[in-house]
């Protein structure tokens, strides 16, 4: 996928339409909050992201380029299944405590699918796909180890951690507890451990 080159201030826009979208969803900003927010008037807006769908594809691209890096790295940097999986949860577990970013904003667009446009709505799949495909190898390696043992197929168990793994998101929101998410996600990769990896 070709990232376009982005100026600067266009892309001060995007990372403050990515941090609004993680809080407030596609449907929840406007132009008008950046205008707010990059100290940029809704005109200059419009003149780099004529519209707002274009605006948000530029940052889901940019978001899922940046997903796929950090999954490959941590691929190679991280040998053990069990630590690959713990790694990319110790990830979000992070940024949810500290706050840069609370939310996947593929999952908080993903609840919104119905109501977004086309072009909006496919890289949100693009985006779950990328990361159930990353899961699901992981998950084949780990079990191919005997350190995890899975009820089926490796993409049906991907999915489900993924589900687990949002879902631990939106508790932490609810509760306004971080350690919600930990809680959640521990018991979902419990699950996945055979006897003998359990610790």
């Amino acid at each position: 996928m070709n990232l376009p080159d982005l100026s600067p201030k266009a892309a001060e826009i995007a990372n403050c339409a990515q941090g609004l979208l993680a809080t407030k969803g596609y449907n929840g900003f406007s132009y008008a909050d950046i205008s707010e927010a990059v100290h940029i008037s809704k005109a200059s807006i419009h003149h780099h992201f004529p519209s707002k769908a274009e605006l948000v594809q530029t940052v889901l691209r940019r978001y899922r380029e940046q997903g796929r890096e950090g999954l490959a790295a941590l691929a190679k940097q991280v040998a053990d299944p069990l630590a690959r999986i713990r790694a990319y949860t110790g990830y979000w577990e992070t940024c949810i405590r500290d706050e840069t970013a609370p939310f996947c904003i593929c999952a908080m667009l993903g609840s919104e699918l119905p109501a977004i446009p086309k072009e909006v709505a496919d890289e949100v799949r693009g985006h779950f796909s990328d990361l159930a495909t990353w899961l699901a190898g992981v998950l084949k390696d780990g079990a191919a180890q005997g350190t995890f043992k899975l009820r089926s197929d490796a993409q049906s168990e991907a999915m489900a951690l993924m589900a687990t793994v949002h879902g631990g998101m939106l508790a932490a929101r609810v509760y306004g507890d971080p350690a919600a998410f930990a809680n959640v996600v521990q018991q979902g990769v419990e699950q996945l451990l055979a006897s003998k990896a359990r610790r």
